[in-house]
């Protein structure tokens, strides 16, 4: 199991989380199914919001790249849900993205852009450090694959994303933006509600 070498994240989950989510495997498979989608979604609308007044030459590539591996994520994890008798639900809400999204500096040009890059690493690092636990405490041999394969794979996404706000090309005060949101982020993960989501927080 490789270790969570470079996440930065403020807040560390207890393992405690992982056998408790996992009382439910269907619902969270469910959950994650969504992030996924979201997540590809995200990357390509990102796709079109780079840095006037051209593209970074690496932009369209990463945010291709990291669509198409998000979608390829949805197809295993529904499939996997198929398989296993649940369904995909057509609605989905995640409180904890969307108490993110209200950190984004809308209408601010390039803040605004820093701001979504950031974002997107810190689900993707929060999400790495969750498919990590699981992976050690699913008690399930085939998800505990899943979810190592995965947190390999989301590592590699938080790193494009935070590389991406690195390199924009105004003279953003990037490394203070991004401690404020990492503490934010600790909060709002701390906050979140318990279930068999991907992104809850532990009981009360």
């Amino acid at each position: 199991m490789a270790p969570k070498d470079d996440l930065p994240l403020k807040y560390q989950t207890p393992m405690e989380w992982g056998p408790l989510v996992m009382r439910d495997p269907l619902s969270l498979l469910n959950d994650h199914a969504h992030l996924e989608r979201k997540a590809a979604t995200n990357a390509l609308e990102l796709l079109l919001r780079w840095p006037t007044p051209n593209p970074p030459e690496n932009w369209v590539h990463s945010m291709t790249s990291i669509s198409v591996d998000e979608a390829g994520h949805l197809n295993t994890v529904t499939r996997l849900l198929a398989r296993r008798g649940g369904a995909l639900t057509k609605k989905h809400r995640n409180q904890y993205a969307a108490e993110l999204r209200r950190l984004v500096r809308i209408g601010h040009g390039d803040r605004e852009l820093l701001d979504r890059l950031l974002v997107s690493a810190l689900i993707e690092a929060r999400s790495c450090e969750r498919f990590h636990l699981l992976a050690m405490t699913s008690g399930d041999e085939e998800l505990s694959r899943l979810y190592e394969g995965l947190y390999r794979s989301e590592a590699g996404h938080f790193r494009v994303f935070l590389a991406l706000a690195r390199d924009l090309p105004e003279k953003l005060d990037v490394e203070t933006r991004w401690q404020e949101m990492l503490n934010a982020e600790a909060e709002i993960i701390t906050s979140q509600p318990h279930g068999p989501s991907m992104h809850s927080g532990m009981p009360a």
